[in-house]
């Protein structure tokens, strides 16, 4: 199987090629040019498998022809030794808590797989791989702490200046080693914008081995639908029809769950909460795309005003708003909404939420008022601690922040200012050949 561009203006290429180009050089996002099914029987039994388990059967259908398969197998139980819980907090709401890896984020899924396959398709290269990420919060944590001491890998982060969380930062910055975070004079579109056109950039191409560990390198987004399977087999025993919100950004989650149902995964309907960046939000409301500026918020990690995979999500229904519309339910709220919402869900569930998790929250019981007759799960999508200063006076008790978390606090802030000219950025990458 190949893996093709969105905007199809040039060949397909092996799953090697399109992790280490991460980009297209057409500016579109790789995708698989088939999608195939799990096995009826795989699904109706999910509930006899452990997670790594059914992480390898849904990679090794989707990679049956790209990789070998007792690679890709060590590779899962390396990487995939994360718990995902499915946390009850009534009969009809539960949450998937994600931040249970190194970075509190439910990005180690994808961080810490990319970082083997990679590792793997490097080793034979007479040069170092590169690695550009643009983070609005914690794709930067995950990926430093997944590839931190990588062999033959090399991580630069671009993070928007003031607009990531204290304890956010001190994962980008702390680590050293492989891992250089560039402090960028703008918000995360410039970060992003930054990493796309060094992407575009044909000569330092040529000179420069780059590739990204954003959701645009499809290789992210494969081990972020295995969760998808195990929050479903967590909640079988009700019988009823499942829904899933996900707070959504760059929209690479809800992307990996949508290729998931497309695998056979038997979610009933997708919810995209998002907060005042409601970009997809206005498009399924007005059937017109139009990208903006990003607006910060207390959910920061989804400040996106133009969010990348809109393509894949678009691929994966012709490019047709009506089937986007069947599959996906969308609200948006305001930072005085997500503060009670973390008020609500700790009053009434003795649970503490993050902002993002809050923003999924709120979508759950905006589609219940409409459908009762099913079980909802929205994602915790990172640890509370990580927005310690938002979450603490809103519940009036103190967070605990994790061990892995709280040794940073000690460590000297390693970061490099960063314009958001191109020419500026070009230079510190003709640095690094």
């Amino acid at each position: 199987m190949n893996f093709y561009s969105t905007n199809r203006k040039v060949e397909p290429v092996s799953l090697k090629d399109a992790v280490l180009n991460g980009l297209p050089a057409d500016n579109g996002l790789y995708m698989p040019s088939e999608i195939n099914t799990l096995s009826k029987n795989f699904i109706d039994c999910i509930e006899n498998f452990s997670f790594p388990e059914i992480s390898y059967q849904i990679a090794a259908t989707l990679l049956k022809d790209c990789i070998d398969l007792d690679l890709l197998k060590s590779i899962i139980y390396d990487a995939i030794n994360i718990e995902a819980p499915v946390v009850k907090l009534d009969d009809q709401i539960h949450t998937l808590e994600l931040f249970h890896g190194p970075s509190l984020a439910f990005k180690d899924f994808g961080a810490r797989f990319m970082a083997r396959l990679m590792s793997h398709f490097v080793k034979d290269e007479n040069r170092d791989l590169h690695i550009l990420v643009a983070t609005s919060g914690d794709t930067g944590g995950a990926v430093a702490m997944g590839f931190y001491n990588t062999p033959n890998v090399k991580v630069t982060i671009l993070y928007p200046k003031g607009k990531v969380s204290p304890l956010q930062e001190l994962q980008l910055t702390t680590l050293g080693a492989n891992i250089t975070a560039l402090e960028v004079d703008g918000v995360f579109d410039d970060c992003q914008h930054l990493v796309k056109q060094a992407f575009l950039d044909e000569e330092l191409r040529k000179r420069l081995l780059i590739s990204s560990a954003n959701s645009i390198n499809i290789s992210r987004l494969i081990p972020q639908i295995f969760y998808y399977f195990e929050a479903y087999k967590q909640v079988l025993h009700y019988n009823k029809p499942v829904v899933m919100s996900v707070p959504s950004g760059n929209f690479g989650n809800l992307t990996a769950g949508l290729i998931g149902k497309k695998m056979g995964l038997p979610i009933q309907q997708f919810i995209a909460a998002v907060n005042d960046n409601d970009t997809f939000y206005q498009y399924l409301q007005e059937g017109t795309y139009l990208s903006k500026p990003s607006i910060q918020t207390l959910s920061t990690a989804m400040d996106v005003g133009n969010p990348s995979n809109l393509a894949r999500i678009n691929e994966l229904h012709q490019s047709k708003l009506e089937l986007i519309k069947e599959n996906i339910s969308t609200f948006t709220y305001s930072n005085e909404a997500t503060e009670q919402a973390i008020i609500e869900i700790k009053n009434k569930y003795n649970y503490t939420a993050d902002p993002h998790g809050a923003v999924g929250y709120l979508g759950l019981l905006d589609y219940f008022k409409e459908n009762t007759n099913c079980v909802g799960i929205f994602h915790e999508t990172a640890h509370p601690s990580k927005f310690i200063d938002i979450v603490a006076p809103l519940i009036n008790e103190k967070i605990e922040i994790p061990e892995r978390l709280k040794i940073l606090e000690d460590r000297a802030k390693l970061a490099q200012p960063m314009s958001t000219e191109y020419s500026d950025f070009k230079v510190y990458l003709e640095s690094l050949i």
